[in-house]
């Protein structure tokens, strides 16, 4: 796979590209600047992935791609969490606040090699993106699901399930009649299998059901608080980074 980093903070930089390592990812190129970027992309073949930093030197790294149609899949790096939307309506895979988790970084990894053609060449271009993206009435998600209880196999309709969560390392569906059953996948998975206007992963532990929202509450630390109709497990928060995205999927 090939990647680069574009990034004002060489020592932000570095550190990335020693995270990306442990992923087999090798980033051979880093970029500063939106001028430096720009003259980049027009003399060099584009690369399967970018990972973006928003708020470079000298200006927004936006401005880059009013003057390049980029190639490339893209996953944004930044320190500031208002420009999640504008940054979904391009080529985006994921959106990572800093300081950037490990494990968040990986799952990111992981979720652009599962976007990936099976027989096809790994580079992604704007418009495969832009349509798995942005145009979520053309695809056909996950309607059901199966789960071994005992000896038996459990078909569970989507619409049954109140929210996907995970705990103690397994990922969970709690449905209407009270119940909760193991699943054998993960919430990052997930994220391409569910219908994007009926379920929202509002943390890093849970993906609800709009269909089964009971209430919303104000919480510390402009958070929210989702309580479900049936469901009584651990508390549903709406992280803080997630906030304002969440009340724009209500609408």
């Amino acid at each position: 796979m090939e990647a680069i980093i574009i990034e004002d903070e060489k020592p932000a930089a570095r550190r990335l590209s020693r995270l990306l390592k442990n992923l087999d990812v090798e980033a051979s190129v880093m970029l500063h600047s939106v001028e430096e970027s720009i003259r980049w992309f027009q003399d060099n073949k584009h690369p399967d992935l970018i990972f973006l930093d928003i708020q470079l030197a000298d200006g927004l790294s936006f401005e880059i791609f009013e003057h390049v149609e980029v190639q490339s899949a893209i996953i944004f790096t930044t320190a500031y969490d208002e420009y999640a939307l504008q940054a979904f309506k391009l080529n985006s895979i994921d959106y990572l606040l800093k300081p950037i988790d490990d494990e968040e970084l990986e799952q990111a990894v992981k979720k652009f090699r599962a976007l990936k053609p099976k027989s096809q060449k790994l580079t992604l271009d704007f418009d495969d993106i832009k349509k798995l993206l942005m145009d979520p009435l053309e695809r056909e998600y996950k309607k059901r699901f199966t789960t071994k209880v005992g000896q038996h196999l459990k078909i569970i309709n989507a619409d049954e399930v109140e929210c996907f969560y995970s705990e103690n390392k397994g990922t969970y569906a709690a449905t209407s009649d009270g119940r909760n059953y193991l699943l054998e996948t993960t919430l990052e998975n997930l994220e391409t299998e569910l219908e994007p206007q009926t379920f929202f992963r509002v943390s890093r532990k849970f993906y609800i059901n709009i269909k089964h929202i009971q209430d919303i509450v104000s919480y510390t630390n402009s958070r929210l608080k989702i309580k479900l109709k049936r469901y009584n497990g651990q508390e549903i928060i709406v992280s803080r980074e997630r906030v304002r995205d969440f009340k724009l999927w209500l609408e």
